[in-house]
């Protein structure tokens, strides 16, 4: 296990054996379903929540981080404060190292701020501690905190089915629907949690700032395929024809080269 999910999942247990979180006091009635559309567009790319169907690894894995307090007893509500105050007071320049792809030290990567905020982040918070670590405490819950809404596992919205379907590329007329088809993936698989780019109203910086990079198509495909550095790869989350589409919308929107 990486040293930084390590020191988080600590963290995250100390902050719950003393009964709080780490700003502000979560409570009342939150949108759960809101809260996991929401996880999944904003925080998917980065941590691993089975309900939520997602597996990213820059961050902590939320299930592994909560399942010992869960089985020990902690309440629903104090986990739901806990996530509340990491998310609004987010640490943007921790502290420790992770394993890169080849099995070097890379800094931590931080956790953007105002990812989401006010009742956006009630209702992730809501969402995360009604989830996280339920399946491998054995499904023990100990909800106190209201919500409106059901959190029945759903399937994730990117698709997981592989398709052989190629894309044609155009840079020009942003009209097509393939550029809108990519900033539609762009949006909901968690990218601008990471990347900053002004068509997409991103503003990440964990990730290279795409209006700088201009990256070319080619690299593109291969990163959200293959990964690299803190970025995780993306085949198996999203299909050979999102992967283009989001490629050729970030080329399109940035200037790179096709």
């Amino acid at each position: 296990m990486r040293t930084f999910a390590a020191a988080s999942g600590l963290a995250a247990a100390a902050l719950l054996a003393a009964g709080c979180g780490t700003g502000g006091i979560s409570k009342g009635k939150a949108d759960t379903a809101h809260g996991k559309q929401l996880f999944q567009e904003k925080c998917g790319s980065c941590h691993t929540l089975a309900d939520a169907g997602t597996q990213g690894k820059i961050g902590p894995n939320l299930d592994d981080a909560f399942a010992g307090p869960r089985r020990e007893g902690f309440k629903e509500s104090t986990i739901r404060n806990v996530v509340h105050g990491q998310v609004k007071y987010a640490i943007e320049n921790p502290a420790g190292f992770v394993k890169g792809p080849n099995g070097g030290d890379l800094p931590a990567p931080g956790m953007p701020r105002n990812l989401v905020t006010g009742d956006d982040a009630q209702d992730v918070a809501a969402y995360v501690a009604s989830v996280a670590g339920v399946s491998a405490a054995g499904g023990a819950t100990t909800t106190t905190a209201t919500t409106n809404s059901a959190t029945t596992p759903t399937p994730p919205p990117t698709a997981t089915t592989t398709q052989t379907e190629t894309a044609t590329t155009t840079t020009s007329g942003g009209g097509s629907d393939l550029v809108a088809q990519g900033k539609d993936v762009f949006a909901k698989s968690g990218c601008a949690s990471c990347h900053t780019l002004k068509d997409a109203g991103a503003t990440g910086t964990v990730g290279p700032n795409l209006d700088q990079a201009k990256p070319p198509l080619s690299l593109v495909v291969e990163r959200v395929t293959k990964g690299a550095g803190a970025m995780p790869p993306f085949k198996g989350q999203l299909s050979d024809k999102q992967i283009a589409d989001v490629a050729a919308y970030v080329v399109q929107a940035t200037g790179g080269s096709g």
